[in-house]
């Protein structure tokens, strides 16, 4: 009898676990703002008891997630627009010029990722004209935000050759090099109020540089994702004024191999409870909306989507 109980458990098991498709989130750095929000979309589809199990993956960022979803390695993932954009034409960026990313489909525009360049109060670094010759942190590998520091200081007339070191670290390890005094600088392309931020503010008397957007309209031509936005005063710790500098889109993208019925799922366990999905982080809470979801987006969107979106009314 015990064994006939051992086998029907084990039949049980198997069958609950081939109900279950399995899907993981590629999100970035847990001290930026893509972790907490790719583990908060992962518990809103598991507590929905849709057949979905989502799990969140921390990572480089970016492009590491896009080529990750090329790889198989993940299903969806968070990305910059334009990252994903160039992924997917196969230009403008060493990582995907001439590598088209054709296998990767948009399912929402999130909120403005932010690019924030940080220094030290001491450093003697007022304008992105004075990184020259500076200990800067442009990033982490695979990331959106070394392609943006690249760009930023390109449209300066800058290289990172022009620098006094070129950093890739995590954020939080910008941070603590940034407070260790082993680093005048560091750039992150992020959300507002992203922790290692915070921590930066908090550890270090900072100052954020400021970024003409003037400038940044001279090579948009070749990088037409950038908008003005300004970072307001108490943003952070010991940064009173308002701080111009410009942003990006933070996306929500998958892989085209998903099934149309998936992705339906998965965006109404997501997006149908706006309360629940804004309360994820103050980011949503303050710019998401789905109409603004669906706009501008870099890459094609994902049928499944494309059916959540027409359901609700906001495509036709």
């Amino acid at each position: 009898m015990r064994k006939f109980f051992l086998i029907l458990s084990a039949a049980l098991f198997g069958a609950f676990s081939l109900a279950q498709e399995f899907i993981t989130i590629g999100s970035g750095s847990t001290t930026g703002v893509y972790f907490p929000v790719a583990t908060g979309m992962a518990k809103l589809v598991n507590d929905a008891g849709v057949g979905l199990r989502v799990n969140a993956r921390s990572t480089g960022g970016s492009i590491a997630n896009i080529n990750a979803i090329a790889a198989g390695e993940f299903e969806m993932a968070l990305a910059q627009n334009d990252i994903a954009y160039y992924a997917y034409q196969g230009c403008c960026i060493t990582a995907f010029d001439g590598k088209p990313v054709k296998g990767i489909r948009a399912l929402a525009a999130l909120y403005p990722e932010v690019v924030h360049i940080v220094a030290r109060q001491d450093a003697g670094i007022r304008t992105v004209a004075d990184l020259k010759g500076k200990r800067v942190v442009v990033g982490d590998v695979g990331s959106g935000t070394e392609q943006n520091a690249r760009q930023i200081l390109e449209a300066y007339g800058l290289r990172f050759e022009d620098l006094g070191q070129v950093i890739r670290v995590s954020p939080n390890q910008g941070s603590q090099l940034l407070q260790d005094k082993r680093a005048d600088a560091f750039f992150f392309t992020a959300g507002l109020g992203a922790s290692a931020l915070q921590t930066a503010a908090i550890t270090t008397p900072i100052t954020l540089v400021a970024v003409d957007l003037s400038k940044v309209q001279a090579v948009a031509k070749k990088y037409p994702f950038y908008v003005g936005f300004n970072i307001p005063g108490g943003t952070y710790k010991g940064v009173d004024v308002t701080t111009p500098t410009v942003a990006v889109q933070a996306m929500l993208i998958a892989s085209e191999k998903l099934s149309a019925d998936t992705v339906y799922k998965f965006m109404k366990a997501v997006f149908g409870n706006q309360e629940a999905f804004k309360k994820i982080h103050p980011n949503l809470e303050r710019f998401f909306s789905l109409q603004k979801a669906v706009k501008g987006l870099p890459i094609p969107l994902h049928p499944g989507a494309e059916r959540f979106y027409k359901e609700i009314g906001v495509l036709k």
